[in-house]
């Protein structure tokens, strides 16, 4: 796991900038490149081959090509064997397998990686530069490209170290974000500087930049057999991921949340090695603070590593923690994600630090097998449309709940389970800068184009991981790992188990009575027993009891007045923030969401010194 850094002109000071931005990514080495039309620099944390010779930017054997790289491929070996005949390797990284691939199939190689990658290839013979962006989207990119300039890197705080990168909001990002608590790509909160998507690549020749994907699937036929086989299959598939994901020359850690896709991980990772270590992080909290409800998944975590005996170490979080930290955590995600336990995931990465370097966990398992409840909830809706005729539904909709039932599937149903409600987003956000109907717009466009074969709840979960586990939850999980030093992998967004998911029909994964069930299957007869059977909790922060403590109060509202930006004074209501923020807490109605959002919007405008 490494930074990197570029642009398609030569200035050694400005590379070296911002390099320095970006030293927490990779504290081990740091080198630049700079010659005629190109400038790559490299920030490097070692994980394979630790020698001075892996570091990068690394040539090619025959001195054409010059690549910079972030991230991992876990078949490098397979890959080295085969280019081996051809290709004197000088190194035992991947880094040089990557650069041997691209040496002899070009943009034709990524098709044959697996793995997690953000790399720029230099070709001095032709004078084209390639950047590329690995298909889960699990590690960033991001780039600004104007008046011939064309700048990279793996954090926009890089991006911004060239003096011609304005630092202007963009206003469709910011009601993108407060409707959906992140920023979708291929946007920014940063007019101007955008993501390169998942599965693409850029690429930039005689003043020409040229963005496509590398690779358009096909989709596979749906997977047959009976659910045993299928499980059994589900097994094998994770086992053998987690085993290629083990790989480092670095010490291996995993992240135990207490949920079934950590404790997967580790299962399959018990099979591999037998000393182990395991981290958690919880919450301190005071009697009366449903301490028990906010750490069920934390003990369960114990519970589970005195299962598989492990070395199990916790850190618990405090309100001093998040005064300490909640403008540093802001500054490290390069723009606004509403999340109150980023602060605890940052914390959690600088406790891992010490005792390992790479840490595996089990982002991305809700995503392809079907755990939300909302995936549940959706096939309801559809069996109630489909059984209740559409006469009988509509005096019933003075329900809550029965409206819910009806909205039809697209883009208004994502919306009812993912996003703010649009009439909150215009209370608080100005005119002129509030824009109704944006966002349904957006994501209708991007993520759930009308005319697509699959059913709604395929399209559903293939949305998800595209959007909200690319631009929330992964993007989170890199920056506050990445703050530490330490490199985050996600076996299942491993290729194979991505493939082997999106061929298990939607019935396998999400019954009526549970999610995740296919993955479950293949795993009740080796874990533990009290995984099974109980409710999804998911990992949520006491984000709304901390806003009704004294100190963490006074840090809202000293983030919630219009002195503490002036430059966005003009953009949110004030006195309607203030109200929500003191009648939450004194418990007279339930605000902390829209809350979180606009602090954590304001210490990022704050720390990036934006312009409205």
């Amino acid at each position: 796991m490494c930074a990197i850094n570029g642009f398609n002109f030569a200035a050694p000071d400005i590379i070296r900038q911002m390099n320095a931005r970006t030293n927490h990514r990779g504290p081990d080495q740091t080198n630049v490149l700079v010659e005629e039309g190109i400038s790559l620099g490299h920030n490097r944390l070692s994980i394979i081959d630790l020698s001075v010779a892996a570091g990068m930017p690394m040539e090619s054997h025959d001195g054409r090509y010059v690549i910079v790289y972030n991230g991992e491929l876990y078949n490098y070996l397979a890959l080295r064997d085969e280019l081996a005949a051809g290709y004197p390797f000088r190194t035992a990284s991947d880094t040089e397998v990557i650069l041997a691939a691209y040496a002899r199939w070009g943009v034709g190689a990524l098709e044959r990686f697996n793995g997690m990658f953000a790399f720029a290839v230099w070709d001095r013979q032709k004078k084209e530069l390639t950047v590329a962006r690995d298909q889960a989207g699990i590690k960033p990119l991001y780039y600004y490209w104007q008046d011939g300039r064309f700048i990279f890197s793996s954090e926009i705080k890089a991006i911004l170290e060239h003096p011609a990168v304005p630092r202007r909001l963009s206003a469709p990002a910011l009601n993108h974000y407060l409707r959906a608590l992140y920023v979708p790509g291929p946007l920014t909160m940063f007019s101007g500087i955008n993501k390169l998507l998942p599965g693409q690549t850029a690429r930039l020749k005689a003043g020409e930049l040229t963005i496509e994907p590398y690779c358009v699937p096909s989709p596979a036929p749906a997977l047959t057999g009976s659910s045993g086989q299928m499980a059994e299959l589900v097994a094998r598939t994770i086992d053998e991921a987690v085993r290629r994901q083990l790989v480092s020359d670095r010490p291996v850690g995993v992240y135990l949340s207490g949920g079934i896709d950590s404790s997967v991980v580790l299962d399959a990772m018990s099979r591999e090695r037998s000393r182990i270590d395991t981290f958690s992080v919880g919450y301190d909290l005071l009697p009366g603070e449903n301490a028990d409800k906010f750490n069920q998944d934390f003990i369960q975590a114990g519970r589970t590593a005195r299962h598989y005996g492990t070395r199990h170490h916790e850190v618990l979080v405090s309100p001093k923690d998040v005064i300490e930290l909640f403008e540093k955590t802001v500054w490290h995600m390069d723009e606004p994600i509403s999340k109150p336990n980023a602060i605890a995931m940052m914390k959690l990465a600088h406790f891992v630090k010490p005792t390992a370097t790479v840490v595996l966990g089990g982002d991305g398992g809700d995503e392809l097998f079907g755990g939300y409840d909302r995936y549940r909830l959706s096939r309801y809706a559809d069996i109630y449309q489909r059984l209740v005729p559409g006469f009988v539904r509509r005096p019933l909709r003075r329900s809550a709940l029965l409206r819910q039932l009806d909205t039809p599937a697209g883009i208004d149903r994502y919306a009812l389970f993912m996003f703010q409600k649009e009439a909150a987003v215009e209370r608080v956000l100005k005119p002129p800068y509030f824009n109704g109907g944006g966002t349904h717009d957006f994501f209708g466009q991007r993520f759930l184009p009308p005319g697509r074969a699959q059913s709604f709840g395929d399209s559903f979960m293939r949305a998800d991981r595209q959007s909200w586990l690319v631009d929330d939850s992964l993007a989170l999980t890199d920056k506050m790992t990445m703050s530490g030093g330490v490199e985050a992998r996600v076996p299942f967004l491993d290729r194979a188990v991505v493939e082997l998911a999106d061929r298990i029909p939607l019935k396998r994964k999400v019954h009526l009575g549970e999610g995740k069930a296919i993955l479950k299957a293949a795993y009740r007869h080796r874990l533990p027993p009290e995984l099974f059977g109980g409710v999804k909790r998911g990992w949520y922060a006491p984000g709304a009891k901390w806003l009704r403590r004294q100190e963490i109060y006074e840090l809202a509202s000293g983030l919630l007045a219009p002195e503490y930006n002036r430059e966005t004074a003009d953009l949110f209501a004030w006195g309607r923030l203030r109200h929500d923020l003191a009648a939450h807490r004194q418990k007279q109605g339930y605000h902390a969401t829209m809350l979180y959002a606009v602090m954590t919007f304001q210490a990022w405008a704050r720390a990036y010194r934006i312009n409205i």
